[in-house]
């Protein structure tokens, strides 16, 4: 059965009048976690949208920047964001709620606020209010500014690209020290590691794209050291 399968089913024994966010409440054995990483993923990019309305396919399509979501699939994938949408609750209860679910600081709420990025960057590009809710769902996992800041440096191009702090290194650190972690990072992108913290299959994307970052960080800090 497909993620999106079991998504629609996790949406069908929700009871009338009860929020979107209930469904977290059943979605807490590993099993079933990633169903919940994908809706959370979708719940939290639905509130950080700003318009308004039902979901377009172009809202759809930011999340193939995260999932893959075959052409027939699409309907459930819009029903998430949808209800996510309509739900009068804040973006920082559905956080607390999915922070409560996998545990504050656990390493699937960074798999999780990595995909969020993917999507608050789809459209090319990144505005101050992205970063304010990107920050705040941050804080509410458990996650510090310096490994927020560590994060952000893979996908938001500043006026300078830091690939020691897309590593989380210090630049004066050992090269011993900095290979040892380019290696334990590509490590952590084994699709063996994201499955056992609840990540599925469809996400695989998000590895892919972790790993051609921490690559050419690994590059450009071979590169400095060189020159």
């Amino acid at each position: 059965m497909s993620i999106w399968s079991r998504i629609s089913d996790a949406l069908a024994a929700l009871r009338d009048g009860q929020p979107l966010s209930a469904v977290f409440d059943r979605l807490r054995t590993p099993p079933e976690r990633s169903v919940a990483f994908t809706i959370a993923i979708i719940a939290l990019g639905a509130k950080m949208a700003k318009a308004d309305g039902q979901v377009t396919r172009s809202e759809v399509a930011a999340f193939r920047d995260v999932f893959h979501i075959p052409p027939g699939e699409e309907d459930n994938a819009a029903r998430v964001f949808n209800l996510a949408r309509q739900d009068v609750a804040g973006f920082d209860a559905y956080a607390r709620r999915i922070a409560g679910m996998f545990g504050t600081g656990h390493p699937a709420l960074c798999d999780l606020l990595e995909g969020l990025f993917h999507i608050a960057l789809a459209d090319g590009d990144y505005h101050e209010d992205e970063d304010a809710f990107l920050r705040a769902v941050a804080g509410i996992f458990g996650m510090d500014e310096a490994r927020f800041r560590r994060l952000r440096a893979r996908f938001v191009e500043d006026a300078e690209k830091d690939p020691f702090a897309v590593l989380g290194v210090s630049p004066d650190a050992p090269q011993a020290e900095v290979r040892a972690a380019w290696r334990a990072q590509v490590r952590d992108c084994h699709p063996d590691r994201l499955a056992a913290r609840g990540v599925p299959q469809e996400a695989v994307k998000l590895a892919e794209q972790r790993l051609v970052a921490i690559n050419r960080a690994w590059e450009d800090v071979q590169a400095l050291r060189a020159s």
